[in-house]
């Protein structure tokens, strides 16, 4: 969108000559053709006037995003982090006075007229993308991003997040790594697993008997600690893929006499608000998953705004926080 400024170069005027001739200034004393030369300048470069600023930023209003989240509504009770993601979607698009229309895994997608944009959170199916192309191609991914991809996406930097605790764990001495996860599609290792795994390889700390993978929730984390416990050899840390799951972990530790983090120490991710209250209070990467939701309602809104066609990957920074679960 053209600026004043833009206009003022092009004729070769001050940045006030210009805003007096668009605004039609009765006192301001300049040549006709230079008037003239503005106005066709401003025309040319379809500049908006301020009433038209005002016009479109209100039209924010008339947006309407469909937010399509890939699980089921229960799993924002096993684990807030997805919770919290709604939630900064929603906020932000009441913020910005979007309508909104929420939709969940085996949900049909609503009958919509005209939808601006459509979120769409964790990964979906071959399907559920197709589906959503034909109702917009203003699309962005929010917690999944994909090399390549067309559209817009935030997401957090998983791989980063395994080496920087690997890292943690090696300064502090320790020669054995486990690891705790779930799986978004059965069967198959996400992110933060495979990076977890290939860099404690190659840092000589991992082994593949120390992978344990589940569900993301509590009761996963407590049944997959009792199995690797119950085998009497433990590794002396692990790394757990979320603070639900890690919760679980604790009580199996607790349930086997263990002493965190003599025994066994463990760092976890997402720093969900119960992270502080559990015994001991947990060492977590703080993921703020509020701004990854409010962040692909902004990029909707820009990209519709602006008609940007290059693709944007957004990643929200994390911050390890170490509490009472590592030395």
């Amino acid at each position: 969108m053209a600026t004043l400024k833009d206009i003022a170069v092009e004729a070769g005027v001050s940045l006030a000559t210009v805003s007096r001739v668009l605004n039609d200034d009765p006192t301001l004393n300049v040549k006709e053709e230079t008037k003239r030369r503005i106005l066709e300048i401003a025309e040319k470069l379809e500049y908006k006037n301020s009433s038209s600023r005002k016009a479109l930023v209100g039209a924010v209003a008339q947006h309407h995003i469909l937010a399509l989240y890939s699980y089921q509504q229960d799993l924002e009770i096993n684990d807030p982090y997805y919770l919290a993601i709604r939630h900064g979607i929603e906020m932000q698009c009441e913020k910005l006075g979007i309508e909104l229309t929420n939709c969940y895994l085996n949900h049909a997608l609503p009958e919509l007229k005209k939808i601006t944009g459509a979120l769409i959170v964790g990964q979906p199916s071959v399907e559920t993308r197709d589906a959503v192309s034909t109702l917009t191609d203003n699309i962005c991914f929010i917690d999944f991003h994909e090399p390549g991809s067309q559209y817009d996406a935030v997401d957090i930097d998983l791989v980063r997040i395994a080496k920087e605790v690997i890292d943690f764990f090696i300064a502090q001495g320790v020669s054995r790594i486990g690891f705790i996860g779930g799986e978004d599609q059965p069967g198959k290792a996400d992110i933060r697993e495979v990076a977890f795994v290939e860099y404690g390889l190659l840092k000589g700390v991992v082994s593949a008997d120390d992978i344990w993978r589940g569900g993301f929730s509590s009761s996963s984390g407590y049944e997959l600690a009792k199995k690797m416990l119950a085998k009497g050899d433990h590794p002396s840390a692990l790394f757990v893929a979320s603070d639900s799951i890690a919760i679980g972990v604790l009580r199996a530790i607790h349930e086997r006499g263990l002493s965190i983090p003599a025994d066994i120490s463990l760092i976890s991710v997402n720093d969900i608000p119960t992270a502080r209250f559990t015994f001991p209070p947990l060492s977590t990467v703080r993921i703020h998953s509020e701004m990854m939701g409010s962040q692909g309602v902004n990029l909707l809104v820009e990209k519709a705004r602006d008609g940007r066609a290059l693709p944007l990957n957004v990643f929200v920074p994390s911050v390890l926080k170490l509490r009472g679960t590592t030395r």
